[in-house]
């Protein structure tokens, strides 16, 4: 089926900062809970969620913000291989495009500074500020898709979290998943197909419309 809209998660699908995410997550597991891989756990949700959840203290919370925050000021966000000239063509052929991404204003603020083009590569940009529910839900990709006005099967999801796979498939959308954070075996389970990043020859089995 042809398909005219592409969804994607930003961290570990359009920005390699996975490995940095993971580290700075599985410092605060292991000193708060000793779960050595807290990080991978609580990927894709949104620092709202992760502080309500695990962490109920007011001073703890205001610790974990003013570190992310610092922390998130300091990174470069590399592109994953190939992202950025994919979602280019993409544009240029007439899909629409959107990030649906767990993070919040204040970091985002720091991605435009560090890729003054970014926000121009996308029609919108849905930050944790826009969602009442974070990934798993798929509360954040029908959004994107009422935006739109399009139906999840016109829409294709680029993923690499378990509970961002889990939020893209429960919207009814074709998932793509990124081998760039979990194993391959954890990914196809909530895949349509998988890809390594953006120059992996697979990509062209997705079927956009301009393809077709």
């Amino acid at each position: 089926m042809p398909r005219s809209v592409a969804l994607f998660d930003l961290d570990g699908v359009i920005l390699d900062t996975e490995g940095s995410y993971t580290a700075f997550w599985d410092d605060y597991g292991s000193r708060n809970f000793s779960e050595k891989d807290f990080g991978l756990k609580i990927k894709g949700q949104t620092l709202v969620k992760i502080l309500g959840d695990y962490f109920p203290e007011e001073k703890k919370r205001e610790a974990i913000i003013d570190s992310s925050n610092d922390f998130e000021r300091n990174m470069t966000y590399p592109f994953v291989p190939g992202a950025e000239e994919y979602i280019k063509s993409l544009k240029a052929n007439g899909i629409r495009i959107a990030v649906v991404t767990s993070s919040n204003d204040v970091k985002m603020e720091n991605v435009y500074r560090c890729h003054p083009g970014f926000r121009e590569m996308f029609d919108i940009i849905l930050t944790s500020e826009d969602f009442t529910e974070s990934k798993p839900s798929p509360y954040c990709y029908l959004k994107a898709m009422n935006i739109f006005g399009v139906e999840p099967q016109d829409c294709v999801v680029f993923e690499d979290s378990v509970s961002g796979l889990q939020a893209g498939k429960a919207s009814g959308a074709f998932i793509v998943g990124l081998l760039t954070t979990n194993p391959e075996k954890i990914v196809r389970e909530y895949s349509d197909l998988m890809i390594r990043d953006f120059n992996d020859s697979r990509i062209s089995e997705i079927g956009f419309s301009y393809l077709v």
